[in-house]
């Protein structure tokens, strides 16, 4: 009797196994990550960016289309084509990208964004695409004025809102008037009409200014520190979406390890001569 008594106590235990086993099968199963199936039956990866930022993203019209591009865009659609889906840019304020990627309404943001502690609370990242360095886009003939943090004192310098320049400006520029706002191009136009006396954005970005508009602007001798956390672009990706994030990580490896990286950089600034104004 205490030997049947004991199989039965043994066979009960391997059923209460087997069905706790089959219950964490389910919820590895049902918490599987599925964020690169979602995009493919979809058919269209979503990218948000912020058009107002050459050569990464700004807007063309070509053949009276008006199209998104840029080096960030070109990555997209190099990601875009390694999931064998269409791509479909959307363009929106900066400020408001980690916000629809936590909501669900874009897949991914490129836009020249920058790894923060602030921003790794909401969003995961990818390895880095670009390394980045701010400077002072002043204007011509103000290069050597501004020179230090001392000349800046009381005069107006523009950042972009919710981005690292904005952050870093706060603390560098304490004594000078920042004004934030939404677009770097339209800081740029102020700066012109002498609105502003310098706007704080990457050493890329400034370049292009100077080189397509040689009589306008120059970058100004201050030294801007840049936090080492935010010396990279890095494209947004939400918390838990792994799978995508391998994915899209592989394809930076592979432009990096190529070199087609380079050629689309300099493809994008070649556009940004020939289409911006």
């Amino acid at each position: 009797m205490k030997k049947i008594y004991k199989k039965l106590i043994l066979v009960i235990s391997l059923l209460g196994l087997m069905v706790l086993a089959a219950s964490c099968s389910s919820s590895k199963s049902a918490s599987k990550d599925n964020s690169v199936k979602k995009i493919q039956d979809k058919g269209t990866l979503v990218v948000g960016t912020s058009a107002d930022f050459a050569p990464f993203e700004f807007p063309i019209v070509k053949d009276g289309q008006k199209q998104i591009v840029g080096y960030d865009m070109m990555i997209a659609k190099k990601i875009a084509q390694a999931l064998h889906v269409k791509l479909k840019i959307q363009n929106e304020e900066f400020s408001s990208l980690i916000t629809d990627l936590r909501g669900n309404k874009i897949d991914l943001i490129i836009a020249g964004l920058s790894v923060t502690k602030q921003r790794e609370k909401y969003i995961s990242f990818s390895k880095p695409y670009y390394k980045a360095t701010d400077v002072l886009l002043v204007r011509k003939g103000n290069a050597e004025k501004y020179d230090s943090v001392k000349s800046l004192v009381g005069k107006s310098i523009g950042v972009q809102q919710s981005s690292t320049q904005e952050t870093e400006a706060k603390k560098k520029f304490k004594k000078s008037n920042l004004i934030v706002e939404s677009a770097v191009t339209n800081m740029s136009t102020e700066l012109s009409q002498g609105k502003l006396d310098g706007i704080v954005v990457g050493q890329a970005i400034a370049a292009e200014y100077v080189a397509k508009f040689p009589d306008k602007y120059s970058i100004a001798k201050v030294k801007i520190p840049v936090k080492k956390d935010a010396q990279t672009n890095n494209i947004g990706i939400r918390k838990g979406d792994n799978e995508l994030k391998k994915r899209v990580n592989k394809v930076i490896t592979q432009l990096q390890k190529n070199g087609e990286d380079t050629k689309m950089f300099n493809e994008a600034k070649q556009l940004q001569d020939k289409y911006g104004k």
